[in-house]
């Protein structure tokens, strides 16, 4: 069973699902193998190009509908009041649902006033197009002005984070906000397989790199992780960390590998990173 984190209201499990870079019947098959394996949180967004594969495979799926907890992301380009709402009902065509459980930014757009945004996206919440509303990518400086405009409560910000990097900063603004924390790239692309802390903890607990990074994620308090892969071994694998838990030793060890070059994901359009101390 996946413990949910319950924020203003959202019932957010805390191991769910991503999509990024799944294309077409790829994209179907892994959701509705996700969907099979046990996941009931799916991650999407409208630059993804695959909100109709995913909402197939839930369709697919057999699940019920209120049993997943869906989310999708709206890109720069749909800021404006709306176009912001425009697109969120092309989003809900292509899902071939009513409304999705959760509503994000995709990234900050300096181009657009937050505030128009920020007002777009609730109004998109009063018509029904989304349960609760939220934020991604966004540093602690944007995510104060955020939660300032918004009318309803912000529930999570999506960001990058893995045990390569440090993210103390915006989780503490997270939690001072009392929202969640949702990471992607959970396993840094990758890059934990090899890592000698992390395969000592795994020997340890007769788990793989990928299985330790998701528990050290899930382990901490307000963190979701969103691991994406295209095979459904790997799927099954990152389900299956709900029957150990680490230490406090061994949580330290793995905060203690976060590095000043540990970023992976730094598009030209990203905002200026918060530094930890």
């Amino acid at each position: 069973m996946v413990p949910t984190l319950n924020v203003h209201g959202a019932k957010i499990p805390k191991l769910g699902f991503g999509t990024w870079e799944l294309k077409g019947e790829t994209c179907r098959k892994r959701v509705k193998d996700a969907l099979d394996i046990g996941y009931r949180h799916i991650d999407t967004a409208q630059q993804y190009g695959n909100e109709e594969e995913v909402g197939a495979a839930i369709a697919e799926s057999g699940v019920p509908r209120d049993d997943i907890f869906v989310t999708t992301k709206v890109w720069m380009d749909q800021f404006r009041e709306g176009d912001l709402q425009k697109s969120l009902r092309e989003s809900l065509v292509k899902l071939k649902m009513d409304s999705v459980d959760l509503a994000l930014l995709h990234w900050p757009n300096p181009d657009v006033d937050l505030e128009e945004t920020v007002k777009a996206l609730n109004a998109a919440r009063q018509e029904g197009l989304t349960k609760h509303i939220g934020v991604s990518n966004f540093t602690t400086q944007w995510l104060g002005e955020a939660v300032k405009h918004s009318d309803a409560p912000l529930v999570t910000n999506q960001c990058e984070y893995h045990p390569f990097i440090d993210q103390t900063p915006v989780l503490e603004a997270c939690r001072s906000y009392g929202m969640s924390f949702t990471a992607y790239s959970p396993i840094a692309q990758a890059e934990v397989f090899g890592n000698d802390v992390l395969k000592e903890i795994a020997r340890r607990h007769r788990k793989n790199e990928a299985q330790v990074a998701l528990r050290w994620l899930i382990q901490q308090e307000d963190v979701i992780a969103i691991p994406r892969t295209s095979k459904e071994e790997h799927a099954r694998d990152n389900f299956d960390v709900f029957d150990f838990e680490l230490s406090d030793e061994e949580m330290e060890r793995i905060f203690d590998l976060s590095r000043p070059n540990g970023r992976l994901i730094d598009p030209e359009w990203a905002p200026a990173w918060d530094t930890a101390a």
